[in-house]
């Protein structure tokens, strides 16, 4: 399920291929292993005004929150960080939220998972842009991927249950998660130099 990385960050954004990793910097996490995000958030804050914002329009698709977050550099720390991402993505507007909901990718499964799972996830889908005129979004970052449809299914249930007002507070949540675990995601793939 894309519902979680929507495009690799721009290559404008990460260090070249081959680049020189400093023999002390830690190495994207392997083992479920707490990751030190200094070198890759220190990296990430002395970008170019230009590239810190295509990587956060990665994150999130509301151009105003990624130019809030690449204007409020440098971060500290991955805590003040994912501190400024919640305070931007609860201060955007409905407009701000169309616009990220519309850069959100659309659903799809890996080409070898059964046709009947491929056909009740689009039909879900669908009935759910029918309902609410936006793409469903949910982070997954709790669930392994064998359990991805089977979660986005059952969430799409429960929220198809929603009050307008309802969902579109709990999307702007879900938008909000989306967007702390890609930056997540961000600073620690610029480990990986």
């Amino acid at each position: 399920m894309p519902v979680q990385p929507r495009h690799p960050a721009p290559a404008d954004a990460l260090p070249p291929a081959g680049a020189p990793v400093p023999a002390d910097a830690p190495g994207p996490p392997t083992d479920g292993a707490p990751v030190d995000h200094a070198v890759g958030l220190a990296h990430f804050n002395s970008l170019p005004f230009a590239a810190a914002e295509a990587a956060f329009l990665e994150c999130c698709g509301s151009l105003r929150w990624a130019h809030r977050m690449a204007a409020h550099r440098p971060y500290p720390d991955l805590g003040a960080l994912l501190a400024a991402s919640d305070e931007a993505g609860y201060d955007l507007a409905p407009s701000d939220i169309a616009e990220a909901l519309a850069a959100e990718p659309a659903p799809c499964l890996h080409h070898d998972a059964p046709r009947a799972a491929h056909l009740a996830l689009r039909a879900a889908h669908a009935a759910y842009e029918s309902r609410f005129g936006h793409t469903f979004v949910i982070c997954l970052d709790a669930y392994g991927p064998s359990q991805h449809v089977d979660q986005v299914l059952a969430a799409i249930r429960v929220r198809m249950e929603h009050e307008v007002d309802e969902e579109r507070a709990v999307t702007a949540e879900e938008l909000r998660r989306l967007a702390r675990s890609r930056i997540v995601e961000l600073v620690t793939a610029d480990l990986g130099r």
